[in-house]
């Protein structure tokens, strides 16, 4: 039984910077996969990146490679997204999840069994 929490979305403008951190509790993720997933108004949720339990691997959706990052800390039981040249298409609640049934990265959300309550980011044009 694991609890996450995001932080650090907000408003900024089109190529700002963003970093997002997912913070565990209740036990250790450090044999979790761990992914970011977004979702817009009016939109389903979709796969943004995941990483394996020890951060070895990492997978991204086209649409983001080359601009996000996906980081882990295992000592720290803290997952990070680093969104660099955010455009307006990147606006989303963005969430973070885990899942106890597997260490390899995953781009299937149904994958996943614990889930972070969200954190806005708005990019302005």
């Amino acid at each position: 039984q694991v609890q996450l929490v995001e932080s650090g979305g907000g408003l900024v403008q089109a190529g700002e910077s963003l970093r997002l951190s997912c913070a565990a509790s209740g036990r250790t993720i450090r044999n979790y996969a761990m992914g970011w997933f977004r979702q817009a108004p009016g939109k389903e949720r979709e796969f943004v990146a995941a990483i394996s339990w020890s951060g070895g691997s990492t997978d991204y959706a086209d649409s983001v490679k080359g601009r996000f990052t996906i980081s882990r800390d295992n000592d720290k039981n803290t997952v990070y997204l680093q969104m660099n040249n955010l455009k307006p298409e990147d606006t989303a609640v963005y969430y973070c999840a885990g899942t106890s049934y597997s260490g390899s990265a995953s781009v299937f959300l149904y994958e996943y069994n614990y889930w972070g309550q969200g954190t806005q980011v708005t990019v302005s044009s």
